[in-house]
């Protein structure tokens, strides 16, 4: 069955199922940005759309009403978000009502003025996209010549700060086989963190060359070298947009007879005392449904907490207390969730105020300047329908792992035009199919 994307979907009766609380909001501030990526919009017209951009009372309104919805973290991202002139005054509002808060930028303006409003903001993690190990590759990938180096400076700035600092990379055919490069650079950079982003094919990201995209084999390969590598311990791994690691960690405990490995666990290093954890990511300024101008691709990220977890059909070994080497000092946001939490934990709020169940999946929900953003997480259809895993499609709907995963359900929207069928990107076979042959 086909979805359509229509402009704003029905909402359903207000006394329809209870919402779960809402974890994480990914918040496009703008579209404004300094880079012309290939991944991206171009820069004109950018700015062009960034005049659509919510008004500041908007977005105070906006900040002021999501303690009715839980206590999310919200991701100031973009575009750039700190070619928003009012960013600052924003986040300062956000702390005020004790929301935590991060930054998702790409770290090329920063400086130390800048630096030191972030850490005054009250901002608990800042993420920088790194698209390869080296100038070469990222600089190529970001469309601006010295892109790499001024992202390492803005990264190095920040975690002199004391700033928890994140590392996002978006892994394709051109930077697949340097995954142990990337590994190195995140080390070297001090970050608490790393998480791989496996590309999504929507908006924008539709012209890219299928050739970039990985197969099947090469993904499971992928998420295979996340699980070995979080192994080691020293820093947090997080796969995002790959629901399947989740069934990928379980497979691989079982095999090596182990508890699943603390660093294989989402993320940590926000809130401190918060009690909640993560899953996700934060990432600068790609992976946002744009109706108006295509969506873009690579991650959102940062990452949302999520209390499905008594619905996960967890073992005692998920709950297990981290024994990471060297733990940021930022608190423990640490949960093991599960894969696609796309309305279900998170949700996505555009730079003109329409609201998405992730970056990737263009299907909106209403606009936060005509319906109150509590209002939208407790009614959407869409949202109860992600909520929903007995309505999950061929071969995801059979799989003994969807509890877990749920596959991608941007990826499926962008096959099929149906965010709940199967999964195109996972190359296993459950149980049930391989039973009947």
């Amino acid at each position: 069955m086909t979805r359509p994307a229509t402009q704003v979907h029905p909402l359903t009766h207000a006394d329809g199922p209870a919402a779960p609380p809402l974890r994480l909001v990914f918040w496009e501030t703008t579209t404004g940005c300094n880079l012309a990526c290939v991944h991206c919009r171009r820069l004109e017209v950018s700015r062009q759309l960034s005049q659509g951009d919510l008004s500041t009372e908007q977005a105070l309104a906006m900040i002021r009403s999501l303690p009715e919805t839980g206590r999310p973290i919200l991701v100031f991202s973009g575009g750039e978000p700190l070619m928003r002139p009012d960013i600052f005054e924003l986040a300062t509002e956000a702390t005020r009502l004790n929301l935590p808060i991060a930054l998702a930028t790409n770290g090329t303006i920063m400086d130390e003025a800048v630096a030191d409003q972030v850490k005054r903001a009250g901002f608990r993690r800042v993420s920088i996209s790194f698209d390869g190990p080296d100038a070469a590759t990222h600089d190529r990938f970001r469309g601006i010549d010295g892109a790499f180096e001024a992202s390492v400076r803005g990264f190095g700035l920040l975690r002199q700060r004391g700033m928890s600092m994140q590392m996002n990379t978006t892994v394709a055919r051109h930077n697949y086989r340097r995954l142990d490069d990337i590994y190195r650079l995140a080390l070297d950079l001090g970050a608490d963190a790393l998480h791989i982003f496996m590309l999504v094919p929507v908006g924008c990201g539709m012209s890219l060359s299928q050739e970039i995209m990985l197969d099947p084999q090469e993904y499971e390969s992928a998420l295979n070298w996340i699980y070995d590598r979080s192994l080691e311990g020293k820093l947090h791994l997080k796969a995002t947009c790959a629901p399947h690691y989740f069934r990928v960690m379980r497979q691989r405990a079982k095999a090596d007879g182990r508890a699943m490995p603390p660093a294989a666990h989402p993320h940590r290093g926000m809130g401190e005392g918060s009690g909640f954890g993560v899953e996700g990511s934060v990432n600068d300024e790609a992976g946002k449904p744009k109706p108006e101008g295509g969506f873009r691709v690579q991650g959102s990220g940062f990452s949302a907490g999520s209390d499905e977890q008594a619905a996960l059909e967890s073992t005692p070994i998920e709950n297990q207390k981290s024994k990471i080497k060297n733990p940021p000092p930022h608190g423990d946001m640490t949960a093991m969730t599960k894969g696609c939490l796309a309305g279900q934990a998170v949700c996505f709020i555009s730079h003109s105020g329409e609201v998405f169940p992730c970056g990737y999946l263009p299907v909106s929900s209403g606009n936060i300047k005509t319906t109150p953003l509590p209002a939208i997480w407790r009614q959407s259809q869409i949202f109860q329908d992600l909520r929903n895993d007995s309505g999950l499609e061929g071969k995801c709907g059979c799989c003994e792992y969807k509890k877990v995963c749920m596959g991608c359900r941007a990826r499926a929207y962008a096959e099929t035009g149906d965010y709940m069928a199967e999964e195109p990107n996972c190359g296993f076979v459950p149980l049930r199919m391989r039973q009947m042959g």
